[in-house]
């Protein structure tokens, strides 16, 4: 018995085929979801209306045929929209002859949806700036000491005109990052936009990530500003001392010459409290913690 026991294994496996092959010969129907490919535009014309991205096609033929078409990744239902411009509406059954993988052995039964509309339109292109969509969560006690850094900070936008006069910016894709601790660099694709093309598909980011903290800056000088030539406003004290936070680099850098800090004589003349808050300009990428003292008392003196 086994000696034979190939020999019934081969059998076996010729009637599966054979029966498969006999299975294959009869008509089968089969529903398939086919890309769509709108072709042969005019010189610089495009779609400007979104159209649907696959279309559900069913069909009638022998089994092995329907397997074919099913097995072929590159079958695309192929569009040519010729040199009309405008409003167009087109029916599906109309272009049969163009996709040549509809063979004469397979009947179309079936288009859904089986007429189109859209509009073909002018295309052009204009420079816009790219925006990061990123969510960046730190490890504790990190954060962005400065802005990302986007390189290239724009691309090159080229799609339908009706759609490009209102576009102001590009966004990446949304990407998440965690556990940030130091400065790094990220390639985040372009987001992709309906009928619109970039001449490039990514950006780098660059991530200031550094440690944060606190850093005391005293004795930095309250000036009064807008005073008329006959006042003269003395603020009591004239100097305060402040606190701000930063990244650790960023405030490693920074002394008194670098702030700026001021009383407004407006505010000191609508003052009801004898007392005034003066204002800190801050270097880029530091935050104001406190100021100390918080508010200003103040004489106005007046000269004859």
């Amino acid at each position: 018995m086994k000696k034979n026991l190939h020999i019934v294994v081969i059998s076996f496996i010729f009637s599966i085929i054979l029966w498969v092959s006999i299975s294959l010969s009869n008509d089968f129907y089969a529903t398939f979801n086919i890309p769509i490919e709108l072709t042969d535009f005019p010189q610089g014309y495009g779609t400007a209306t979104p159209i649907p991205n696959k279309i559900s096609v069913k069909l009638k033929g022998k089994g092995w045929k329907l397997i074919t078409v099913n097995l072929t990744s590159e079958a695309k239902y192929v569009i040519p929209v010729g040199q009309e411009t405008g409003k167009r509406t087109i029916n599906l059954y109309n272009y049969l002859v163009e996709n040549q993988w509809l063979s004469a052995d397979v009947e179309v039964i079936n288009l859904s949806p089986d007429t189109l509309s859209f509009n073909v339109e002018k295309l052009a292109s204009k420079k816009v700036p790219v925006e990061a969509d990123l969510n960046l969560n730190f490890r504790s006690g990190y954060g962005l000491a400065s802005d990302i850094v986007i390189f290239p900070e724009s691309t090159i936008v080229t799609g339908p005109v009706s759609y490009l006069k209102d576009l102001k910016s590009v966004p990446t894709e949304a990407v998440e990052f965690d556990e940030l601790d130091n400065q790094a660099t990220e390639i985040v694709p372009l987001k992709s936009i309906w009928g619109m093309s970039y001449n490039i598909g990514s950006v780098s980011a660059l991530l200031d990530v550094q440690k944060i903290v606190d850093k005391n800056i005293d004795n930095i000088f309250v000036k009064t500003v807008d005073v008329p030539h006959d006042r003269n406003v003395v603020l009591l004290p004239n100097r305060i001392s402040i606190g701000i936070r930063g990244g650790i680099n960023v405030l490693g850098k920074l002394d008194t010459t670098q702030f700026n800090a001021y009383v407004n004589y407006r505010e000191v003349v609508l003052d009801t409290l004898g007392s005034v808050v003066p204002h800190v300009g801050l270097p880029a990428n530091t935050k104001l913690v406190f100021i100390k003292p918080a508010r200003l008392r103040y004489i106005i003196k007046k000269f004859n």
